[in-house]
């Protein structure tokens, strides 16, 4: 194995995932909303049911607030600890593509298993892995975990039918398909489902559907069995509000949150896929050729198109979209791109990567151009940066980027080049966290006003709209604030009677303001302020960051 690869594989990881958790505030509504459901489950000391605001918040399972709630406990209540477990998921996914390029036995007088790391950096240098890898959400978690799952049956099914090493694996496989499912519910079996069933049929494996299916399916419901009997005797209702409402309605309705077309994903992905995306071409000729065969790596790259093209479909053919949603489908994408582009690499038909790598420097060449233009000329008195030195450092980083792709057309050997690529981003993902467009901070990050107010007394009464709710739990370290006007995603908490008196309406907030003057503190998106002014009374305070920012006023 080449050391040196694994060196600049850690590294790598480290420098753009690891070391940039804490330089951001947390953004909104993701990240504030991850931070304090598990702030609140370690104060209220409830490991069972999620409150977010002292609210039941019944929209995910309990897994991911519990790996939150770890972190904050072993790391305090920062940004650093909020990030963490979505940094550390990203970071033992891409273990697992290692383990199972790894895995792969072949005659060649290269192994494979000496250059596996280079199929775990081109997962860490996609953009769309690194666009949530350092954020707090469930999705990352929840992506590890299938991965985890989806990988373990693949060992399972590389080992001697009825062997114990068999046996071991499939008791992996469940585990990991358990957990999934208390990170983010039902598609934590229809993932494995879509990608082994189709594998083994293919595979011609027939009796195996049913025969390696039984054991992780049991494992999965004994490590989810405890903690649904729990919640469902301490709320009834959980599982009727999460499987009608955060699976059909979400998924399948017409009227489904986040409702995208079908080709969403397919417009999207190019985007996510990079700098690889114009080396897809190159791949597909590598693995073409050994796709039917009956090597380890032929069948290594039946499982993976499986795994990346059907969940893709499925992603596509459900009514709510998110980007999020589709990162499942990344570690089997790195497998097959490293797999391809060693194959066609290794037979010197380097002519066709050479033209994948020009075209992402011509990408990112305009890129830095049309950044230079808006910089420096502007586009109807708009620039993207009010400060030029964010500017610089992000043009900097695109610099970077064409260098390696020149780079990696000028290497030799096979290794060099994928390296060379997969290191082009490395800048740009360490400059991003501090070159964030104004507009963007003013818009998405309620912490710059929040945190200069965060040491109130107790006794103030706080009020908040729906879309600042979670970061002014967190900022504050109150989950008994009320709401104005509406509860957003807390509409279910509220319908239960010990909460009712939470939601304040536009018409009675006047008088509540007036009977607990001197105590008040308004808390908001600007623009919904600006909207309420007329039921508000005048502030005897009030501090904002910006007229698309957030504002807190005080009575």
């Amino acid at each position: 194995m080449k050391k040196y690869l694994i060196i600049l594989l850690l590294c790598f990881y480290f420098l753009c995932y690891i070391l940039p958790l804490g330089s951001a505030s947390l953004f909104t509504p993701d990240e504030t909303r991850y931070a304090e459901i598990p702030r609140e489950v370690i104060t209220g000391g409830d490991w069972i049911v999620p409150h977010l605001n002292g609210l039941r918040y019944f929209e995910k399972p309990v897994f991911g607030y519990w790996a939150h709630a770890v972190s904050q406990m072993i790391f305090g209540e920062n940004n650093f600890a909020v990030r963490l477990p979505s940094a550390v998921s990203v970071g033992l996914s891409a273990l697992l593509i290692f383990l199972l390029v790894r895995h792969i036995s072949c005659n060649e007088k290269e192994k494979m298993g000496r250059t596996a790391a280079l199929a775990a950096l081109i997962f860490l240098s996609c953009l769309g892995v690194f666009g949530v890898g350092n954020i707090a959400v469930l999705d990352n978690l929840f992506s590890f975990f299938l991965t985890a799952s989806i990988a373990s049956f693949y060992f399972a099914s590389e080992e001697q039918s009825g062997s114990i090493k068999e046996n071991i694996f499939l008791i992996l496989s469940g585990i990991a398909c358990g957990l999934a499912f208390l990170t983010k519910g039902f598609l934590a079996f229809a993932i494995p489902v879509l990608t082994i069933a189709p594998y083994l049929i293919w595979e011609k494996r027939y009796r195996d559907l049913l025969r390696m299916s039984w054991l992780p399916i049991l494992i999965a419901l004994i490590v989810v069995l405890p903690w649904g009997i729990l919640v469902h005797m301490r709320e009834p209702d959980f599982w009727n509000f999460f499987f009608w409402n955060e699976h059909i309605r979400r998924f399948m309705k017409s009227n489904a949150q986040h409702k995208e077309s079908f080709w969403f994903f397919f417009k999207a992905a190019p985007g996510m896929f990079l700098p690889w995306t114009f080396l897809i071409p190159a791949a597909v000729a590598g693995v073409k050729p050994v796709i039917t065969g009956d090597s380890d790596r032929s069948r290594l790259i039946r499982f993976s198109l499986c795994w990346l093209v059907l969940p893709f479909l499925f992603f596509s053919a459900s009514s709510g979209k998110l980007l999020t949603y589709i990162l499942p489908c990344f570690p089997p994408f790195a497998i097959l791109m490293f797999l391809g582009l060693i194959n066609i690499l290794n037979k010197e038909r380097k002519n066709i990567f050479k033209w994948g790598v020009t075209g992402t420097g011509i990408f990112f060449g305009l890129i830095l151009l049309a950044l230079i233009y808006f910089q420096l000329a502007g586009f109807n008195d708009f620039r993207l940066f009010k400060h030029s030195w964010k500017a610089i450092m992000l043009a900097n980083s695109l610099i970077v980027i064409i260098l390696f792709c020149f780079l990696a057309n000028k290497s030799i050997k096979a290794t060099g080049k994928i390296l060379m690529l997969g290191l082009s981003p490395f800048l740009f993902f360490i400059v991003i966290h501090y070159t964030i467009p104004n507009q963007s901070t003013a818009s998405k990050i309620p912490g710059i006003v929040l945190e200069r107010h965060r040491n109130i007394s107790n006794d103030t009464i706080i009020i908040s709209d729906e879309s600042t709710i979670a970061a002014a739990c967190w900022y504050m370290h109150r989950n008994d604030i009320y709401l104005l006007e509406g509860g957003g995603e807390l509409n279910y908490g509220l319908t239960y009677p010990d909460a009712s008196e939470r939601l304040i309406d536009l018409n009675s907030v006047a008088d509540f303001i007036q009977k607990n003057r001197g105590k008040i503190v308004l808390t908001g998106r600007v623009r919904n302020l600006k909207k309420w002014k007329e039921f508000l009374p005048a502030p005897d305070f009030q501090d904002d960051s910006g007229p698309k920012g957030y504002a807190l006023w005080t009575y």
